[in-house]
């Protein structure tokens, strides 16, 4: 039975939600094998002028340890 570890990351992004999702991801990538889940914890906006400038996500990522 694998074990795994279970990190918190944020990241942010212009276009929405699940980009700033993909881009966590792929950024942990780099340096993280086997993720195996995604956990969006936390989901908020940043807001200019009445119009949402930047999606922002906190998310939890699994990963197996080797």
């Amino acid at each position: 039975m694998p074990v795994l570890k279970v990190i918190e990351v944020m990241s942010s992004s212009k276009l929405s939600w699940e980009d700033a999702a993909q881009q966590a991801v792929s950024e942990a990538s780099k340096t993280l094998k086997n993720i195996r889940s995604v956990y969006v914890k936390d989901q908020s906006a940043a807001v200019v002028n009445g119009k949402i400038t930047e999606y922002r996500v906190n998310l939890k990522l699994s990963f197996v340890i080797e």
